[in-house]
């Protein structure tokens, strides 16, 4: 097993990763940059090291800093978490090249599937279903009013290296789809350094599900169950559960099936997520993405399959063998996760502040995976996520039931926050019926 374990990450993410490494007897090794000095995650691992400023291109994406800091730590291993350089193929070349271990997938990997476009037609290929859409980049607006017109309306205008919700718009007609194109193009171009843009056909009525797949040390691919992540504002999610109220058992069969196929086909270890929509009327499911990495919504996969994901992780980049038995994975009982934001809970635009009060519900089947505590500021510089609500429990019913008690117990003043609107969402009878897609928000909104 690894034995010191550099965290390139902030937050809750970098703090659950140190919990695990901790567990393990891991040394685990903060970086930090100057705005997080105070946050717990700093405070909780073995050794911390200052690399940067608040901005994030001079911090916690600043491969050299954090290369400089693995070097003077000793450290052994890197682990991304999610965001930042998570999924930066370089990055990942730069950390092996430089003799330590990436948590994580290989470089190969996060390249193939990096490029939307390029994923499209590796999973088309490995027979994974996909959505009608562009086999390759639409070179100019001409080329993408042609690709939409053979498509057929509405189309989803993406950013081929998009990710996470971002760079991402509909069109609902070709007038629209010429305003979408220059602003996808523009923002991708911003963004993510890369211009390319394709045209998929866009299904206003559809949930988003996915798949957990662990790539193991001996080159098996299983897939550990899938999760329901229709709870979105702007194409990002705020609620995921596991397993999908929607999911028959059939599906099920066919979903995990296909998500096996799609890590196959790229060689894929370590943690990672296969994203797809799903159109209850007819049970069919197309891919939408690959994430080579932990997810933000692991915890509700560990509580119904009973592992540590973040474990699991460790010892395929050890080489070992998994915990788990790939031959006999068996669920059991309902998660749910809810994602605290420091946003307003009607519009869910950032407010960040300082945490004048923080406390975090407790019980029988809550679990607060947070990133900050009582006193911290919340800045600008990053992402708005406070902490992760999970619920647990024998059944969804038993879920929503601890759910309701647990956000009515959670108090945060100082920076807006969206528990209000989990409270709302709770007494959704159209979310707690299990029936939702992923306009719920906006048809609450």
């Amino acid at each position: 097993m690894i034995e010191s374990l550099l965290v390139a990450n902030r937050g809750e993410i970098a703090r659950r990763i140190i919990r695990t490494a901790k567990r393990l007897g891991i040394r685990a090794i903060a970086v930090y940059s100057e705005a997080d000095a105070d946050l717990p995650f700093v405070a909780e691992a073995d050794e911390a090291v200052l690399i940067g400023p608040p901005n994030p291109a001079l911090s916690y994406r600043n491969t050299e800093a954090i290369l400089a800091a693995a070097k003077s730590t000793g450290a052994q291993a890197i682990h991304p978490g999610y965001g930042f350089l998570s999924e930066n193929a370089e990055f990942a070349r730069t950390v092996e090249a430089s003799g330590l271990i990436w948590v994580g997938p290989d470089a190969d990997a996060i390249t193939a599937m990096g490029d939307k476009i390029n994923a499209r037609n590796l999973m088309a290929a490995a027979g994974v279903p996909v959505a009608p859409g562009t086999t390759d980049p639409a070179a100019d607006l001409n080329a993408a009013v042609s690709a939409a017109a053979e498509i057929g309306y509405p189309v989803m205008v993406k950013a081929a290296a998009g990710g996470g919700g971002m760079g991402m718009g509909v069109a609902v007609d070709e007038a629209a789809l010429r305003t979408e194109y220059d602003k996808v193009r523009a923002f991708a171009e911003r963004m993510f350094g890369d211009g390319s843009v394709l045209i998929e056909r866009y299904f206003p009525r559809v949930r988003h599900v996915e798949v957990q797949i662990l790539g193991l040390a001996d080159g098996r691919v299983v897939a550990l169950g899938e999760r329901e992540c229709s709870v979105q504002r702007r194409n990002q999610k705020l609620v995921e559960e596991s397993p999908s109220p929607a999911v028959s058992p059939e599906l099920r069969a066919r979903l995990l099936a296909a998500a096996v196929r799609a890590g196959e086909a790229v060689d894929y270890r370590n943690a990672g997520t296969v994203e797809c929509l799903f159109d209850p009327t007819t049970e069919d499911f197309f891919f939408l993405e690959m994430n080579t990495r932990l997810q933000v919504e692991h915890p509700v996969t560990e509580y119904v399959y009973g592992i540590d994901l973040v474990e699991e992780q460790l010892r395929v980049a050890s080489g070992l063998a998994p915990t788990l038995d790939p031959d006999a994975l068996t669920p059991r009982g309902h998660a749910m996760e809810m994602r605290i934001n420091a946003e307003d809970p009607k519009r869910f635009l950032p407010g960040p502040g300082v945490i004048r009060t923080w406390v975090e519900p407790t019980g029988e089947g809550v679990r607060v995976d947070s990133g900050y505590t009582e006193g911290n500021t919340v800045t600008p510089f990053y992402d708005s996520l406070l902490a992760k609500l999970i619920i647990t429990g024998a059944t969804r019913a038993e879920v929503l039931d601890r759910a309701r008690d647990a956000v009515a117990a959670f108090q945060i003043e100082g920076p807006k926050n969206n528990v209000p609107f989990f409270a709302e969402l709770l007494e959704n009878e159209e979310f707690r019926s299990g029936v939702y897609d992923t306009a719920i928000v906006s048809r609450m909104r």
